[in-house]
């Protein structure tokens, strides 16, 4: 008999028995694109593996024809000898849009896309202070953005009418195009997938279903916030097509650059200038916080880059942990227009300084014997 001729389909696609249907389809695939008759018309023996591999998949991705093949052999999908069916290529096109489908556009058993849509999401950069971003607070926000039409209720079509099924597609939204041996899905170019035309189109929105709008919305801002955080406010984007749901609405935050202060996560850094005077005899000086004005106690002999920290005093980040602190960097100021006496009294102490046998610039000192090294080993 002419089925027992016939190879068995596993072997035509070289996959195992027990492959699953992604494998199956994978192999045919690649042997599709092979064997087509289109590229290899100078080889008449390529349109029959084609055809052999196009009827392997054809049995082998359908549950029933697979158990009665793996059951029975090829007798059992020869409906000369009782079995189910086998392959007459009547229903090759959906086959062929169900395994190239992520390429033209079918797929298998497919009707065309739904006409009803989500609406997009919205993104919305909200600039704050550093002190609305850590204490936290509700904002009022102005945001434009596609409303559902009020006088067509979203329809696009006039009151009173309504669409109509696209006649190209039937209401499938994609319609058949023959391209020599096969038959492809395309969206249909009529009505654009949606399945339906609108011959009266709304005098309000012309038709599209959604008119844009500016909506005020309340925004509640956590404390600790950052630049790079998102709040994301749910329904508040666009509004879908044809009664699809809307899109949400996601608030960028953006942290100005405060005069004062530089975050770094839960700390808060600021530099604070202190006289010479202060730094080598020590004091103490008021220093501003979020919370408010504090003391700071500078120790005698401080130098420019020492940083004092005040822990409790920076930002609770806003997903949990403990509050940082503020780390004040001081920075020892020269004093300018000086007048004759202050000179005086400064080159006096820059004699007295230097006069005594005691180190007062040690980083002055260890620097130029630092200089001095270097200098003698350029020589030696």
């Amino acid at each position: 008999m002419e089925t027992m001729s016939k190879r068995d389909y596993y072997e035509v696609l070289g996959i195992e028995r027990g492959a699953q249907e992604g494998e199956v389809k994978k192999a045919y695939r690649r042997l599709a694109m092979k064997f087509h008759p289109d590229r290899n018309s100078d080889d008449p023996s390529a349109e029959e593996k084609f055809k052999e591999a196009t009827e392997a998949y054809e049995v082998l991705t359908d549950p029933e024809k697979r158990e009665a093949y793996d059951r029975f052999g090829h007798a059992g999908v020869d409906p000369n000898m009782g079995g189910m069916g086998g392959f007459d290529g009547g229903g090759f096109g959906d086959m062929f849009s169900d395994v190239f489908g992520d390429i033209f556009g079918g797929g298998r058993g497919g009707r065309g896309r739904s006409s009803v849509q989500r609406g997009a999401d919205l993104r919305y950069s909200l600039e704050l202070d550093l002190e609305q971003a850590v204490a936290g607070e509700n904002v009022e926000i102005k945001v434009p953005r596609l409303a559902e039409c009020e006088v067509c209720d979203g329809s696009g079509a006039r009151p009173g009418t309504h669409a109509s099924t696209c006649s190209d597609c039937g209401g499938a939204g994609q319609i058949r195009v023959a391209q020599g041996f096969f038959s492809l899905q395309q969206t249909c170019p009529r009505c654009r997938g949606a399945g339906q035309v609108i011959t009266d189109p709304c005098g309000n929105c012309g038709g599209a279903g959604r008119v844009e709008k500016r909506k005020t919305l309340s925004v509640r801002i956590p404390p600790g916030v950052d630049t790079g955080d998102r709040i994301r406010l749910a329904g508040e984007g666009e509004a879908g097509l044809n009664g699809g749901p809307p899109g949400d609405l996601y608030v960028q935050v953006e942290v100005r650059e405060h005069p004062i202060f530089v975050r770094d996560g839960g700390n808060l850094y600021c530099e604070v200038p202190i006289s010479f005077v202060d730094a080598a005899l020590g004091g103490e000086l008021e220093v501003p916080t979020l919370g408010g004005r504090v003391k700071l106690k500078i120790p005698a002999e401080t130098q420019t880059g020492k940083l004092f920290r005040l822990r409790g005093k920076g930002v609770k980040p806003v997903r949990g942990g403990p509050v940082g602190d503020l780390l004040c960097r001081v920075s020892v100021e020269t004093p300018v227009k000086l007048s004759d006496s202050q000179r005086q009294l400064l080159k006096d102490l820059k004699a007295s300084l230097e006069a005594g046998g005691t180190k007062h610039m040690p980083k002055e000192d260890s620097w130029f014997q630092g200089v001095k090294d270097f200098f003698d080993g350029l020589k030696t």
